[in-house]
């Protein structure tokens, strides 16, 4: 079994500049779409990044040695982007017991007053619902 995770795979294409996909567990475990999406974060190499999702049909290791040979050598790290989460929206979710595409179409309906009193209804009390 493979201890290699997504992010070392790209530290060894950014920094590191060493070969580490030395097997066929470790091609299996080489995963090009989380390669692709940590490096598109970084302007020096969001464009091959998006050469590589272009030709999403090449095999794994080829799409590792093209970042290992074309990318300089260079720390890259970034926070992945996390969707926006609204309060609003979880309320309306859990009031209606609905998906949350049917809460966003609800949502532009209904008013803040409304929300609040929806949230209002589903309190229960207790130490966890003050």
């Amino acid at each position: 079994m493979s201890k290699t995770n997504p992010f070392d795979f790209v530290k060894s294409v950014s920094s590191d500049k060493k070969d580490i996909m030395v097997d066929e567990i470790e091609e299996k475990a080489y995963a090009p779409f989380l390669t692709n999406k940590a490096l598109s974060y970084h302007q020096d190499s969001v464009f091959f990044s998006n050469e590589m999702n272009i030709r999403h049909g090449t095999e794994n290791r080829l799409q590792y040695l093209f970042f290992l040979n074309t990318l300089r050598k260079r720390q890259r790290f970034s926070k992945w982007q996390k969707p926006y989460t609204s309060k609003k929206l979880d309320v309306i979710k859990q009031y209606y017991d609905i998906s949350t595409k049917e809460a966003k179409d609800y949502m532009s309906i209904l008013s803040d007053s409304d929300v609040r009193n929806m949230k209002k209804r589903m309190k229960t009390g207790g130490k966890d619902n003050e």
